[in-house]
Order: structure tokens, then sequence, then C-alpha cells
């Protein structure tokens, strides 16, 4: 095939040549393009709408890790058309690489939340730790996917171009990632421990806040078997298995990765959790020393709060 049709054939919209492979090892399903391009849709605007109304702006980071993923699959839905488009499989694959980052960065936030409604005792990290370190973590693995992303792009265009260096540059930036969520997973239950040894496990346990607990606990599930599937696919560079059959892509990619965010539809932040003055009022009482009169005074406001 000569460069002239090169060019018409990954910067146009050709539908599939016979014996001519894409870069996916597949076409893409327009089916679960479209389905998943709805999914994320509803729940970006759910969340929108949840954020507004509760004024947790913070939330908005659900709210933009939806709108990567939506641009992610509407570019596979783009490609479910013109398999062979460049630029639909740029747009796809760098999408859906970034989009979790936003929901580990809201998780990281609630952490820091719930740190602060049971008080500094609770945690080995401050709040502010919290968000700049993982969050730092997450942008050094992004960059690193980016430049591995790009490497491997480049040398894929070239007649005997060795991908390998790039692919295993990205599969470094997802072990990376895998590394610091799984740290954040340790702290989190160093968290739970001390709030459970200071007196607090019955509103962990037994109160509305329980259930935003389990939603933070499903969606990081969620997250972590994503990034194990990731890691794998990539290692097993791109004429692997799993990286060639679309299957483990929507179930292990897509499917976890509408959980993660859909999960907090359900069980918002903003219903669940105390507003903001009752957060100055919980650190104000651990600072003074009275427990117990503190832990009623939670009980009441936390109550109070969640009749609104």
């Amino acid at each position: 095939m000569s460069s002239l049709d090169d060019n018409e054939l990954y910067m146009g919209c050709k539908a599939y040549v016979e014996g001519v492979s894409t870069s996916y090892g597949y076409i893409p399903s327009e089916g679960a393009g479209i389905a998943f391009c709805v999914l994320f849709g509803l729940s970006m605007i759910v969340h929108i709408v949840q954020f507004c109304w509760k004024r947790t702006w913070w939330c908005s980071l659900f709210s933009i890790g939806c709108l990567v993923e939506l641009l992610g699959w509407a570019g596979r839905t783009w490609a479910a058309k013109c398999p062979y488009n460049s630029t639909a499989f740029m747009l796809q694959i760098s999408t859906l690489i970034i989009a979790p980052t936003f929901f580990t960065a809201a998780i990281y936030v609630l952490l820091g939340r719930y740190i602060q409604l049971f008080g500094r005792s609770s945690s080995i990290l401050s709040p502010k730790l919290y968000l700049w370190i993982f969050c730092t973590c997450d942008v050094i693995s992004l960059v690193i996917q980016a430049a591995g992303g790009g490497l491997a792009s480049s040398e894929s265009d070239e007649v005997n171009g060795n991908t390998a260096p790039g692919t295993n540059t990205m599969v470094a930036g997802i072990v990376f990632q895998l590394a610091s969520i799984t740290i954040f997973v340790f702290c989190a239950v160093d968290f739970l421990r001390r709030s459970i040894r200071l007196g607090y496990s019955q509103a962990l346990l037994h109160d509305p806040l329980a259930y935003l607990l389990g939603a933070m606990v499903l969606s990081v599930v969620c997250i972590y078997i994503r990034s194990i599937y990731r890691t794998i696919e990539l290692a097993q560079g791109w004429s692997g298995y799993l990286i060639t059959h679309e299957s483990y892509f929507v179930g292990l990619d897509g499917v976890m990765m509408v959980i993660a965010v859909g999960v907090f539809n359900i069980f918002h932040p903003g219903w669940l959790l105390p507003a903001d003055h009752v957060f100055a009022k919980n650190q104000a009482g651990l600072e003074s020393g009275v427990r117990e009169e503190h832990q009623l005074h939670l009980r009441g406001e936390y109550t109070g709060h969640g009749q609104q």
C-alpha cells in the first residue's frame, strides 16, 4: 500500500479492509461505545446536579472524570465506523487512561473529609497531605504513561519501528499508579483502625456514613481491578491476547469505571456527609478533649443534616 493510501486509510474514514489489521486488533463495537457514552453521560449529568444542589464542589471531580470517559468512548464509537482512523485511536487511548485519575482524586478528598470528621488523630497523614501526595503520584503516573504512549505511537508509524520501549514505559506508569493506590489503601485501612480505636465504630459501621464508606471501598476495588488489567494488557504488548479482545476491555475497564463512579450517584457524599460547619465543630471538640460529649454532638448534628 502506498504512502498516499496509508494517509487516506488512517486519516480518513474507511471501512474495514480484509487483510489489513486495525490498531485495536479488532473493529470496536458500536453498541458498546454508544452504551458507555450513555452511561457516563447520565452519570456526569446526575453528578453535576448533585454537587450543585448540595454545594459539594469537590465532587465535580466525578463529573470531569465522566466527561473524559465519555470522550474516550465517543472515540471508540467513531472507530466502529472508521476503524483505521488514527485520531479516533489516539483520542480513546489517551482519555481512557487519564479518566480514572479524577475518580481517585475525588476518593482522596473523600477520605480527607472523613479525617476532618473524626479528627487528626484518626490518620497518620493530614487531609491536605493525602491530596498532595497521592494526586502528585497520579500526575507522575500520567506523565510516564503519556511519554510511553507517544514513543510507542511514533515507533508504530515506522516500517521497522520498535514499540517495546514505549510500551514498557507505559507499563511502568501504570505499575507506579497501582503502587500508589496500594499505599493509599493501606493508609485508609490505618484510618479505619484508628477511628474504631477512638470509638467511632458506630458511625462507621451503622450510621449512613457506613453506606458512603462501602461505596468508597467498592469504587477503589473497581479501580484496582482495572489497573491490574491494564498492567497485564500492556505487558503483553500491542498484539497480546487481552488488548486484541474487546470483551476484556469492556468488562475490566468500561464496566469497572461505570461502577466506580456510578456508585457515588447512589451514595453521594453531599447527601451522606455532614455539612462543613459540622466538620469545624467536630475538630474543635476533639482539640478540647471532650471525647464522649463530642461523639453525642456528632450524632445529633449528623442526623439533623441528613434530614435536610
